[in-house]
């Protein structure tokens, strides 16, 4: 994107969708007024929207937000006493209506941070990544694992050469769902609501974090299962997949919400020059860390020390999980801001977070027809 910078002063942000991921953006952007206020570069949220009126109205005044309203229209609409609307909108909606939302910001001229998945179709992504493109408005997706130092560790040795051209990959997401995370909110585990299982909803942060690593994947084989959450869901509980990348790297992957206790996350990374590296989150929601490295005759383990947060568990309820990402919802939120001062590029553009919705997609087309998806 070329826009220009965008407005000089405080930075008024409208939330679209008060659930459950409302918080972070809210504590991000608070976080992003906090630092910039003394040189009056704030950040502002100014307004809240939501399908359900009541709701908006009801966590606006619970949170101290000004402006509540019921539909995304209404809140592009909305016009300060000076004039002036918001600048920014941060999407957190369900999957499948993130489109309506983005495409109508950028008819606005209003730029655009997406909770993941982009979307849960291709097209979809493809005709929001033009509405902003033709816009001139910034648009980034959230994926905030990408700003855990460990992960940016292992992308530095890639790009410095200690690891070298990447040429093997490994993705483990073995976690823990109770059958009420389902059954209780009613879009969840649909293909139309959800746009798929644990690939959509999970794994997807993971898979971006292994193609940032590894680059283009050129081919998927995959297949996928529902073997504990089938009375809840219509979409894949587990999945395994084999991926092969433009560089003529080769991964796997497997993810599940049916291991009872949860496993965590591990991506491993070996590269050309035999060194290797594993990236953990064990339990899930505490930050990642390095904790194999192995260089040389060397291996260490545990380099980056433990994280584990107190009182997690390795089964851990979902306000839990949100609640330890608010840091990284931070530091993405912070740059996501700083793009649209300057006019620069997010961390993660629409394009880039294009890039895992495509991986997981073919995953689920190569299971459907038994023979491997080629890009």
């Amino acid at each position: 994107m070329t826009a220009e910078a965008g407005p000089a002063g405080v930075l008024r942000v409208g939330i679209a969708g008060g659930g459950a991921i409302f918080r972070n953006h809210l504590e991000a952007y608070r976080a992003a007024h906090e630092a910039g206020r003394d040189t009056g570069q704030g950040v502002e949220v100014v307004a809240l929207c939501d399908i359900d009126a009541g709701r908006a109205a009801q966590v606006a005044a619970a949170h101290g937000i000004g402006h509540a309203f019921g539909s995304v229209t209404e809140m592009l609409a909305w016009r300060g006493a000076d004039g002036r609307g918001i600048d920014v909108i941060s999407v957190c909606t369900p999957h499948p209506t993130h489109e309506a939302v983005v495409t109508e910001a950028a008819a606005a001229g209003v730029h655009v941070l997406c909770e993941k998945p982009i979307a849960i179709d291709l097209a979809a992504a493809d005709r929001m990544v033009a509405a902003c493109r033709e816009a001139s408005v910034r648009f980034g997706v959230l994926f905030q694992r990408r700003f855990w130092p460990a992960a940016q560790r292992i992308r530095a040795a890639i790009d410095d050469g200690t690891l070298g051209t990447p040429i093997l990959g490994h993705c483990s997401v073995l976690l823990h769902r109770e059958p009420e995370y389902y059954s209780a909110t009613a879009w969840r585990g649909t293909w139309a609501s959800d746009g798929g299982g644990v690939l959509m909803t999970q794994g997807i942060h993971y898979i971006d974090l292994l193609q940032w690593y590894l680059g283009e994947v050129v081919e998927v084989h995959g297949h996928t299962g529902t073997f504990v959450h089938g009375e809840h869901i219509e979409v894949e509980d587990s999945a395994v997949a084999t991926l092969r990348f433009a560089s003529g790297a080769l991964a796997t992957l497997h993810a599940s919400t049916a291991v009872t206790p949860s496993l965590g996350v591990q991506i491993r990374i070996t590269g050309s020059t035999g060194a290797s590296a594993q990236l953990s989150e064990f339990p899930e929601g505490s930050d990642g860390r390095v904790d194999v490295w192995a260089a040389g005759q060397r291996v260490a383990t545990s380099p980056d020390g433990p994280t584990w947060p107190s009182g997690l568990e390795p089964n851990v309820d979902l306000a839990t999980i949100n609640g330890a990402l608010i840091p990284w919802h931070r530091a993405q939120v912070a740059d996501f801001v700083d793009a649209v001062r300057t006019g620069g590029s997010p961390a993660v553009t629409g394009e880039e977070a294009t890039k895992s919705l495509r991986i997981l997609l073919a995953v689920y087309e190569s299971s459907r027809t038994g023979v491997p998806v080629r890009f």
